[in-house]
C-alpha cells in the first residue's frame, strides 16, 4: 500500500505579463511553476494572467490571499522597466516582508547563471496566513527560484499554521 504524501499547501500562480493577458502570446511559465510546485506537494487552485497594471496585480494577489491560498507565486513584473510593478503593488499587500528569501532568489539565481533573477526587485513576504513570492520570468529564473523557495515556503507555511507552535 503506498501512502500520500502530506499536502505542502495551496497555491496559486499570478503570471504578470500583457501579452499573456490578453491572450496574444502563450503562457509557458504558467505551466512550468504549477508542475514543480505540484511535484513540492502543492495543490495548485489556478493560474491566473493579468497585466502589468498596479490595480490588476493588487487585485489578483488580495483575491489570492482573500481566497486562503498558503502561497502565492507571481511570475514578472520584478525588473527595472517602469511597467514593472509586481514588487511595488506586494509591498502595498505584505503584511511582513522575509527579506532573507528574497536575498536566497536572487543570490542563487546569480549563482546559476541567471541574470534576470540577479536582477530582480522581487519581495516575499507574508499578507495575512499567505506567504507571497514574487519571480523574475525567465525560465531559468523560475526553475532555480522554485529549487530555492519550496523548502523555505514549507517552513514558512508551517509557522503560519501554528502547528508546530
Amino acid at each position: 500500500m503506498e501512502l500520500e504524501a502530506p499536502l505542502a499547501g495551496r497555491a496559486l500562480v499570478v503570471i504578470v505579463d500583457d501579452r499573456t493577458a490578453h491572450s496574444t502570446e502563450q503562457d509557458s511559465t504558467g505551466p512550468l511553476v504549477t508542475e514543480l510546485l505540484t511535484e513540492a506537494g502543492f495543490l495548485v487552485d489556478g493560474v491566473v494572467a493579468v497585466t502589468s497594471d498596479e490595480v490588476d496585480v493588487r487585485n489578483a494577489l488580495n483575491t489570492a490571499v482573500i481566497g486562503g491560498v498558503d502561497l502565492v507565486v507571481s511570475i514578472g513584473g520584478t525588473g527595472v522597466s517602469p511597467r514593472d510593478v509586481t514588487p511595488d503593488v506586494t509591498a502595498e499587500v505584505l503584511d511582513r516582508e522575509i527579506p532573507g528569501i528574497s536575498e536566497a532568489l536572487r543570490s542563487s539565481g546569480l549563482a546559476a547563471g541567471s541574470l534576470d533573477a540577479g536582477l530582480s526587485r522581487g519581495l516575499v513576504g507574508v499578507s495575512g496566513s499567505t506567504l507571497v513570492v514574487n519571480l523574475a520570468s525567465s525560465r531559468a529564473a523560475i526553475r532555480d527560484g522554485m529549487a530555492t523557495l519550496t523548502p523555505l515556503a514549507s517552513q514558512v507555511i508551517s509557522d503560519l499554521s501554528g502547528l508546530d507552535a
